[in-house]
């Protein structure tokens, strides 16, 4: 089956947006969202947020591979402010996994709600699409993370399962959920590019 690409924002979203690849200098506001996410939020099983040299070094990481790290960024805005990022990481390190990716998104608290999460996501499946790989699963913090599930349902992804207590944060046993989609044909054809 193939799977077609899914449409980036358009309207007022789209005008107000400009997905990019991350560079070193958008670091310090990439820890800063991430900080944010670890210190108040579930969607990250992280307790202490990293620091700016280490997010780095996360980024070098997947870039290092070939793969997408992309930040939104606002176009309406003097110097733009960055408003959210996104990246693909292998699902797992093990061989037979090397045409699956995990993605991440993360949004700044000023920005929910306007779109950039769906923006970043959408870019990130073209891209990981478009690099030959055939799956993208979600790994979502906390089963009641509606906004999260959301955004990867309205994407195309579906339910994969769910790992019950698998995590404690906040003085609370959390839920992982798992969600998955095609990218290009999917499991429909064998791969025609090799990792």
């Amino acid at each position: 089956m193939r799977d077609d690409k899914p449409l980036p924002p358009t309207g007022a979203a789209a005008a107000a947006l400009r997905i990019r690849p991350a560079h070193e200098a958008d670091m310090a506001a990439v820890q800063t969202i991430y900080a944010h996410h670890v210190l108040t939020g579930l969607a990250s099983f992280e307790e202490v947020p990293p620091d700016v040299a280490e997010m780095a070094a996360r980024r070098e990481k997947v870039i290092g591979r070939g793969l997408p790290y992309l930040v939104a960024e606002a176009a309406d805005e003097a110097g733009g402010g960055l408003l959210g990022y996104a990246y693909a990481s292998p699902f797992r390190d093990r061989v037979a996994y090397r045409y699956s990716l995990e993605d991440s998104v993360y949004v700044g608290p000023a920005a929910v709600g306007r779109g950039v999460g769906t923006a970043l996501l959408a870019d990130l499946i073209v891209h990981c699409g478009d690099l030959g790989y055939r799956q993208m699963v979600a790994v979502i913090g906390d089963s009641a993370n509606v906004a999260s599930i959301g955004l990867h349902a309205k994407l195309g992804f579906t339910h994969a399962g769910r790992l019950v207590s698998i995590g404690f944060k906040f003085g609370r046993w959390v839920d992982s959920v798992y969600m998955r989609r095609p990218l290009g044909p999917g499991d429909g054809a064998p791969p025609v590019t090799h990792r």
